[in-house]
Formats: structure tokens, C-alpha cells, sequence
């Protein structure tokens, strides 16, 4: 079977979308040894509160002109962790499914709590998220292998030292990504599609789709997969 591949960078307890196309490849590689980007999903995500949507964001240390790459970037503040979680916690303690899923992924931010490294944090909690929806993609980083080359060409080389035979990219890579270079190394390139999800009940409407996947976690709970467009058989079985 052919094998498939997507590459991109951890993002802090990213939206369900992200979750989608690790769920639809069998490997998924971190691509962390890019440059830090700032104010971008890196280090900070989406909540749904009473008074709208919020910003939760890990602080990090960066140089003056943002120089670091991702997998060197250091949290600036242990106590995010505590802060992070108390804010959820405020946020979703009547959401349906919190009292069941809460304690796991409590556990999750007290572990995170003393690790000084972003790409560590966003890993451990990728992990998480991707055991509660019984997600078995391998997850690795791009350093364990050799890439080579510029832009596209690093993630042509990624694909071929993995063994893809398919690589999946998300759809705002359409911008950029040079298209022949896969043609060429005989590797199929297909982008993910975003559009198109359910609503779901969520806490204080009106509904936003662009937020964490724990807000999906904690109002749908076991649902969470017929509401993602990865999982075609508990669409069925929800339908």
C-alpha cells in the first residue's frame, strides 16, 4: 500500500482540522527545525468563553528579529501550564463531557508544566489529543531524518527518506509549493479540505469552528470523531 505522509509544524492543542490530516496519513512529521513564527499557532490557540473567544499563549523567549527555530524555543513562564488549565477549566466545567475527559487531560498540562521547550509541550499535547480520539499515526520529527535542499525541495526530500508514496498537504500550501518537484520524484500531492464541517452544540454561542480541539472534545466527548471528516466509519455509525 502506498504510503502517506504529512509534514507541518506542532501548534499548541491545535483545531480539529490539524487532528484530521494527522488521522489521514500514516506518518505525520514535525517540522520544527523552521524558523519560530510569531503570533501564529505555535505557542497560542483558541477557547470559547461566556464573553467570546480568547487567547491562550504560551510564553516563550525569543531574540530581537525572531531568529530561533521552533524546536529551539524556550517557554518563558513555568506557571503558563496552572494558568492555561484554570482558564479552561472555568471555561468548559459545564460542557458535557469535561468531568470525563477533564482529569486526562489535566494530567497532560502538569506534565507539559516543567518541560522548557516549545515543540516538547506542543508534542506531549498532540499525544494526548491523539489518544483520546484513538488516533494511531506515527508521529516523528523532521531531524530524525536528512533533509535537504530549499522549501519544497526539504519537504520532497522528507517524503523520499520516509518513504511516502503520498504526501498531503494542508491547503494554504497551494501558495507556494512547487508541484513539479513532486511530479518529478513520482510522489503523489494531494491537499487536505477544510470545508464543510458540522456544528456541534458548544458553550456560548454563536458557534465558531476556528478553536481548539478540546473545545470539540469536551461538548461532544465520544462524538468528537463523527464530527471530523477523517473518521468515515463513526460518521457512518453516528448517521
Amino acid at each position: 500500500m502506498t504510503k502517506r505522509v504529512a509534514i507541518l509544524q506542532s501548534c499548541y492543542i491545535p483545531w480539529k482540522g490539524y487532528f484530521d490530516l494527522i488521522n489521514s496519513v500514516d506518518e505525520f512529521v514535525l517540522y520544527d527545525e523552521v524558523q519560530y513564527t510569531r503570533q501564529d499557532w505555535r505557542n497560542r490557540n483558541r477557547i470559547k468563553t461566556q464573553n467570546g473567544t480568547r487567547w491562550l499563549t504560551i510564553p516563550v523567549t525569543v531574540d530581537d528579529l525572531y531568529h530561533q527555530r521552533l524546536d529551539e524555543t524556550i517557554v518563558a513562564d513555568p506557571r503558563w501550564a496552572t494558568r492555561h488549565w484554570d482558564t479552561l477549566k472555568q471555561s468548559y466545567r459545564d460542557a458535557p463531557h469535561f468531568r470525563q475527559l477533564g482529569p486526562e487531560i489535566e494530567a497532560a498540562y502538569e506534565r507539559c508544566a516543567s518541560e522548557p521547550r516549545l515543540s516538547q509541550v506542543n508534542r506531549a499535547l498532540l499525544e494526548t489529543v491523539c489518544r483520546l480520539l484513538g488516533i494511531e499515526t506515527r508521529l516523528t520529527w523532521s531531524t530524525e531524518y536528512e533533509a535537504h535542499g530549499s522549501r519544497t525541495e526539504r519537504v520532497v526530500s522528507l517524503c523520499e527518506q520516509t518513504g511516502a508514496g503520498l504526501y498531503l498537504s494542508g491547503p494554504s500550501a497551494r501558495a507556494y509549493i512547487d508541484e513539479s518537484l513532486f511530479e518529478r520524484a513520482g510522489i503523489e500531492l494531494r491537499y487536505f479540505d477544510y470545508d464543510g464541517y458540522p456544528e456541534y452544540p458548544q458553550l456560548h454561542p454563536p458557534f465558531e469552528h476556528n478553536v481548539t480541539i478540546l473545545d470539540l472534545l469536551f461538548n461532544a466527548g465520544a462524538d468528537a470523531r463523527a464530527l471530523m471528516k477523517s473518521f468515515a466509519g463513526a460518521r457512518e455509525d453516528r448517521a
